[in-house]
């Protein structure tokens, strides 16, 4: 059973990563239907309203409490996070809340306890927070059921390639699991969740490698060749953890054979993000899509570190 104090750090750490992620997926498909399934739009809009809304509440209650490590990983917000926005705002004309990036900007980590302590409403309050969270998870989860669904049987099209919508979807699932571990007071099982997380995170990228090919100008072969490179190193790595998991290799193999490559692609995505914002790579991929896979990339580097040091 986890402790009060790491409930309460770990809810909103957990937060302040996936809610964003959530509320951009919901951004995703919002923009990625055409104006004949305008209520898909809105629904997806509506969702993006709400994640916002949870967002905005996990920053009111973070100050203060989550970890240092966290708000210095670019997992919460990178350095491109706000440019991404607005220019993703500026192409779209959809309203998205900067104001949410700014806040995050500001907030100061720290070991909280005395906060913690001094607060005894304040495990209620998150507790309610991770209530909230897995009704929208759950309901968002839903959405991009019936969207894939719609569209692997040609009854709905979109933008968005379906492994994508598959892609985010695993990712809520992957996000409601963690909530419910969290709110049942769950034990973390360090070796499970080692398997779990590096299993998850290196389909994530491999994926996220073969998108960023798939989005790229024709015209830009050095980008897709090391797109494309990157997408078959992860697919190796996918293989490694089926090995780790027959204990036919170490794990500890996986991990840091995982966090080089991870850390590689991490310099990719940032150069990448940073060239869509300032309209020097040529590709149909909209900027907050290259932040967003980026923070994802900083977030899996930041438990592969914690996962090297504990093994």
């Amino acid at each position: 059973m986890i402790f009060r104090t790491e409930f309460i750090r770990q809810s909103l750490e957990l937060h302040l990563f996936f809610a964003r992620i959530m509320k951009e997926h919901s951004f995703f498909l919002q923009v990625g239907f055409t104006q004949k399934d305008s209520n898909y739009i809105q629904q997806a809009n509506n969702f993006r309203i709400e994640f916002d809304r949870l967002l905005a509440d996990t920053i009111s209650l973070s100050n203060g409490i989550v970890s240092p490590s966290v708000l210095e990983s670019g997992e919460v917000i990178t350095p491109f996070t706000l440019k991404a926005e607005m220019a993703s705002a500026y192409f779209t004309g959809v309203n998205i809340s900067t104001n949410l990036t700014k806040s995050e900007a500001g907030l100061m980590g720290g070991d909280g306890d005395a906060l913690m302590i001094g607060n005894p409403m304040l495990e209620q309050r998150v507790f309610m927070l991770n209530q909230r969270a897995m009704g929208l998870i759950n309901a968002l989860a839903q959405f991009k059921t019936m969207i894939l669904s719609g569209v692997i049987s040609c009854r709905i099209f979109t933008n968005n390639y379906p492994l994508l919508i598959d892609h985010i979807l695993r990712e809520a699932k992957f996000y409601y699991q963690i909530v419910q571990r969290l709110q049942n007071h769950e034990e973390i099982n360090l070796e499970r969740d080692i398997y779990e997380q590096e299993s998850f995170w290196n389909r994530i990228m491999a994926e996220h490698s073969k998108f960023i090919r798939g989005l790229l100008d024709p015209t830009e072969d050095e980008l897709i060749n090391t797109a494309n490179n990157f997408g078959n190193e992860f697919d190796m790595l996918i293989r490694e953890s089926k090995e780790a998991m027959d204990k036919t290799i170490p794990i500890s193999k996986l991990t840091d054979d995982s966090l080089k490559a991870t850390m590689e692609i991490a310099k990719f995505k940032a150069q990448g993000t940073q060239g869509l914002v300032e309209c020097k790579i040529k590709s149909i991929m909209i900027p907050l899509l290259g932040d967003h896979t980026l923070r994802e990339a900083n977030h899996y580097l930041r438990l592969l570190k914690i996962f090297t040091n504990n093994i």
